[in-house]
């Protein structure tokens, strides 16, 4: 899987900046954009937060038996013929 990089120019403050170059040294990445990333990931689920809806269909959707396949091509095969 490739992953599409979009570059930004941000202005930091300096708390901001400081608990980057943490992040950055803690995890030993080499540049600042990937310290933002790990950032970004971590507190992702602070902003997005799943409905109580939403999340119980998952839950069903988790427990329901997978179709095995062993193959592409099968699975191709498989969804032809539902």
């Amino acid at each position: 899987m490739t992953c599409n990089m979009v570059q930004a120019v941000i202005d930091l403050g300096e708390l901001q900046n400081t608990i980057v170059n943490i992040v950055k040294a803690k995890y030993g990445f080499k540049n600042k954009s990937q310290a933002v990333n790990k950032l970004i990931e971590d507190n992702f689920d602070q902003y997005f937060e799943l409905r109580p809806d939403f999340l119980k269909k998952l839950k069903k959707i988790d427990k329901e038996p997978g179709i095995p396949f062993s193959s592409m091509k099968e699975l191709r095969e498989l969804i032809e013929k539902a």
